[in-house]
C-alpha cells in the first residue's frame, strides 16, 4: 500500500546513488531523513521484508528491482510537479522542492499524466534531474561533479542539487544555471562567457557538469 514514510526512505536511497556510485549506509540514511539510527534500522528491516531493499547488518543499503521501480515512480511525480510549478505558476527553482514534497502524495495518477502531457513530456526538472518515464527509465549523460573537475575541463551544467535553497540562490547568482557552458580554471574559479567567476566550495559541491 502507498505510504509517504516508505516513499521517503526509497527516494532517499535512490537519490544517494543517482549521481555517484557508493551505496548509502544506515547512518547516512538516518542523517538525510533526520531520524534516529535505531528507527532507520527498524524501517530498513521492514523494507527488506517487503522485498523493497537489500541489506545485511552493518552493510550499505540498496534498492531491489521492485524498490527501484517504486522509488522512480514517486520521483517522477516529484520532478513533474516541480517542473509544473516553475513553468505554469512562476515558482523559482529554489521554491519548488517543499511544495512538491506535499503535492506528490496528493495528486491522482490521472492528473499527473495530464500535467506530463501539458508540459510536453519533459525529460528533466528545473534542477537538471532526470524525470523517470512511466516505466521508470531515465537517461543521463556522463557527468563530473564541479568540485572534482580538473582545471581546463569544459562542460555544460547538467544538474544542480536542490537540497539547500540558499546554495541554489548562490549558484544562480554565479550564473551556474542548467545548460550554462563552463570552463574550470582552478579550485574556486570558473569561466562563463569569457568572464572569471568565483565559486564557493558549497556551490562546487552542488553542481554537475558534462564529462
Amino acid at each position: 500500500m502507498p505510504s509517504p514514510a516508505v516513499d521517503d526512505y526509497l527516494k532517499s536511497i535512490y537519490h544517494h546513488t543517482e549521481w555517484q556510485d557508493r551505496r548509502i549506509t544506515p547512518k547516512q540514511l538516518a542523517s538525510v531523513l533526520g531520524l534516529a539510527p535505531s528507527s532507520v534500522t527498524e524501517m530498513v528491516q521492514k523494507l527488506a521484508a517487503q522485498g523493497l531493499v537489500s541489506h545485511e547488518p552493518y552493510q550499505p543499503i540498496s534498492l531491489t528491482a521492485e524498490g527501484e521501480q517504486r522509488a522512480a515512480a514517486i520521483i517522477r511525480r516529484h520532478r513533474l510537479i516541480e517542473t509544473w510549478l516553475v513553468r505554469e505558476f512562476g515558482y523559482t527553482w529554489d521554491e519548488v522542492h517543499d511544495e512538491a514534497e506535499i503535492l506528490e502524495h496528493a495528486l491522482s495518477d490521472r492528473l499527473l499524466e495530464g500535467i506530463d502531457t501539458r508540459l510536453g513530456h519533459p525529460r528533466f526538472d528545473p534542477h537538471g534531474d532526470a524525470i523517470p518515464d512511466a516505466a521508470g527509465h531515465v537517461h543521463r549523460e556522463p557527468f563530473v561533479l564541479l568540485a572534482d573537475a580538473r582545471p581546463g575541463h569544459a562542460g555544460r551544467v547538467l544538474r544542480v542539487s536542490d537540497r539547500d535553497p540558499e546554495v541554489l540562490r548562490e549558484v544562480e547568482d554565479a550564473g551556474l544555471t542548467v545548460g550554462t557552458e563552463v570552463r574550470v580554471d582552478a579550485r574556486g574559479t570558473v569561466t562563463i562567457e569569457g568572464a572569471a567567476v568565483p565559486v564557493t566550495d558549497a556551490a562546487a559541491s552542488a553542481v554537475w557538469l558534462t564529462a
